[in-house]
């Protein structure tokens, strides 16, 4: 890492947020921007990514002037797990249901952690699942299965 940059977990956390804020911008371009009245489908992608953008640049420029810890090892097993139960979620979400799609990305998620224990691990994701139904099936209508026809309902 070159020494002009004193606080590296600020850099680079600052260039994840500004590649990702351009991005949105990027990928909003091809929709209409349409009002602050009236918005069209690239209204919120690109004022989102252009404030995440905002703040990339601002971490990574404050990562010059200020002291900060090294960066310590990529947790790449974490990663694998925590994008496994996105994508498991995405996978049962319709066949399976929101119960067993929230119950997976949950325990898939908490396993990501070095303190995990099955116990709290469950009890977590039980409670998160019994949130998850009452609030976006029972309280905001969401038509979402709460037992999809994988499992009859």
């Amino acid at each position: 890492m070159p020494s002009f940059i004193r606080h590296p977990k600020d850099f680079w956390t600052g260039i994840i947020f500004l590649f990702i804020g351009l991005a949105a911008i990027i990928i909003g371009r091809d929709y209409s921007m349409g009002t602050a009245g009236k918005m069209g489908p690239a209204y919120f992608p690109t004022i989102l990514g252009g404030l995440l953008a905002l703040i990339g640049l601002i971490a990574a420029v404050r990562s010059f002037f200020r002291e900060g810890e090294a960066l310590e090892k990529f947790a790449i097993k974490e990663t694998v797990l925590i994008l496994s139960g996105v994508l498991l979620f995405g996978f049962l979400i319709r066949g399976a249901g929101l119960v067993a799609a929230i119950f997976a990305i949950v325990l898939f998620s908490a396993f990501a952690s070095a303190k995990f224990k099955v116990l709290h691990g469950v009890a977590l994701a039980t409670g998160m699942t019994i949130f998850a139904v009452v609030v976006f099936v029972k309280l905001l209508g969401l038509p979402i299965a709460i037992f999809g026809p994988w499992f009859g309902g």
